[in-house]
């Protein structure tokens, strides 16, 4: 951007950001140029009218209370049933929202009621597809929770399901409504980095909560808990609490690594990119640390290889996830590009610029000094003559970063766009055809780490190949 020849502060709206520069900022020396612009994102959080739309909660657990009470921050939201089976969690929904509030272990008394409009799924993953084409053949708008589905073969029909229904149904992966992706996106697409060849996310953790190894109540039994409810369509097995509140170990319920964090990481970059997904999925990964009898891997790393399309060129993704990190919890998302690398960061993201020199290089470390001296002077000469000084440098300028305000929140971004879709039919952000493009791909790395193979998987049709 052109800079104000005055040095006194200002602030340039640049497409929903805002370039702030103080006088310390404008570069008058070599060294100030250094240092880098700054932009601040603004929220265009826009809520639709406060017609009352009433919710209930399926699933009460971490996830459970965190979208309730998200969603309860937009108006006109309001809460009149809860479920879980664990009577623990009733309890404390009535000591939270009230002693009237209607619970029940039985998720169908919730789709029966005719006074509730949309239901929040956040259940262990192996309930979500079941629930919601239930509720949606019920009347009910579906907010469900990541990964949309337990198994590949779920996607499909649940996308039908919802295409009969006519109701909105979103995916709870918060990043996908984020200022800063949309932002990012849009510099993406105006080809800030260059040709985008390759995308590097990591989310790593050390500590027994980030391995999924929550606190359990103190009266976790087959009473207080419907054990049958919950494997209900699998083989009998005796009561195991651990299956209950742990179940994002166990493949049984839950999706591991790559169902519940890939998932955030390839949202994101499907949002920025507007891929509809890789074409061929390979991982590998070890069980080295948190052997409390889960077996899904507490190391993994997948390749991703995205074809040549309309929306993108080709590229390549790797997503790594540590729980014994040695660093405690970190996490990056980088796209790599010709140009430079936008980075995402957890206020924001930043875009670091470096082109290549048009020219080759030469000497340095470089076979040249091994050729005879006249043979140097004259390849030398030949270079000189055909490249200018300017073709010769690599361009480089100081990194862009744009930022978001201290207090915004995409969860509550996310919910608000949901209530706006079931209050005037607004198109969802992330309706489940997203979803499931984002979901399987995380699964089949869970296949590919399983099976010990390579993956083919057709992103448009969003089926495997043979």
């Amino acid at each position: 951007m052109k800079r104000s020849k005055t040095r006194r502060q200002f602030i340039r709206q640049l497409g929903g950001a805002s370039l702030l520069l103080s006088a310390g900022n404008i570069p008058t020396t070599a060294a100030e140029k250094t240092r880098h612009e700054e932009y601040l994102l603004e929220s265009t959080r826009h809520s639709g009218p406060a017609d009352t739309v009433r919710i209930a909660g399926i699933g009460m657990g971490i996830m459970g209370y965190n979208d309730v009470n998200t969603a309860l921050q937009v108006p006109g939201v309001k809460l009149v049933a809860a479920c879980d089976l664990y009577t623990g969690r009733l309890e404390r929904a009535r000591e939270l929202y009230g002693k009237d509030l209607f619970t029940t272990r039985n998720y169908q008394q919730i789709l029966d009621r005719k006074d509730i409009d949309a239901v929040i799924i956040a259940t262990s993953d192996n309930w979500h597809a079941r629930i919601a084409t239930e509720a949606l053949a019920k009347g009910k708008a579906v907010y469900c929770e990541k990964p949309m589905v337990h198994r590949i073969e779920e996607g499909l029909p649940l996308i039908a399901a919802h295409r009969s229904s006519g109701k909105p149904m979103q995916i709870g992966s918060q990043r996908v409504s984020s200022v800063a992706y949309a932002k990012a996106r849009e510099l993406y697409k105006a080809g800030e980095i260059g040709q985008l060849n390759c995308i590097e996310a990591t989310w790593n953790r050390q500590n027994a909560l980030g391995a999924w190894e929550y606190t359990q109540p103190t009266d976790a039994s087959a009473e207080t808990v419907d054990w049958q409810q919950y494997i209900k369509g699998r083989p009998s097995e005796p009561w195991d609490p651990k299956k209950f509140f742990w179940w994002r170990n166990y493949r049984a319920f839950g999706t591991g690594m790559a169902g519940d964090l890939f998932v955030h990481l390839l949202s994101g970059i499907h949002v920025i990119t507007g891929s509809k997904g890789p074409e061929k999925v390979v991982s590998s990964g070890q069980l080295c640390y948190w052997k409390d009898g889960r077996d899904v891997p507490d190391v993994m790393t997948a390749l991703m290889s995205y074809p040549d399309s309309t929306e993108h060129p080709a590229f390549q993704v790797v997503l790594q996830c540590n729980f014994v990190s040695g660093l405690g919890e970190t996490g990056s998302l980088r796209f790599i590009g010709s140009e430079g690398v936008l980075e995402m960061t957890d206020n924001g993201f930043t875009i670091h610029h470096h082109k290549m020199s048009e020219a080759p290089g030469i000497g340095g470390w470089d076979a040249l000094e091994t050729y005879p001296k006249a043979m140097q002077d004259q390849l030398m000469k030949q270079y000189n003559t055909r490249w200018s000084p300017a073709q010769r440098e690599a361009s480089s300028k100081p990194p862009t970063v744009y930022r978001l305000p201290d207090n915004y929140n995409e969860d509550l971004d996310h919910h608000t766009h949901f209530f706006d879709a079931v209050r005037t039919g607004k198109p969802i952000v992330e309706d489940p055809v997203f979803g499931f493009r984002a979901a399987a791909p995380c699964l089949l790395a869970n296949q590919s780490y399983f099976d010990g193979n390579i993956i083919r998987w057709d992103p448009a049709a969003m089926k495997i190949v043979s």
